[in-house]
């Protein structure tokens, strides 16, 4: 009887074990979702900031000469 309680209680330990080693890979990948989303949020900010500074360059440009040609001054 001892030895069939000894077999459960190593088996318990063995899928305890093999429980344990799935959480970590899970753990792991996880922390690496993570850390590419965090990454690629940072990229996807710089470049919008890039873009933003960009385009209101654009704006004032626009902005300038609309006002020049509304003056109806040369554009030279």
């Amino acid at each position: 009887m001892a030895s069939v309680e000894k077999e459960g209680i190593q088996k318990q330990i063995q899928q305890d074990w093999a429980n344990r080693e799935y959480i970590e890979i899970i753990t792991g990948s996880i922390k690496k979702i993570a850390d590419f989303l965090n990454s690629f949020d940072m990229s996807c900010r710089g470049r919008l900031a890039s873009l933003n500074e960009k385009l209101t360059s654009l704006e004032r440009r626009i902005e300038y000469l609309e006002a020049k040609v509304t003056k109806g001054e040369t554009l030279n």
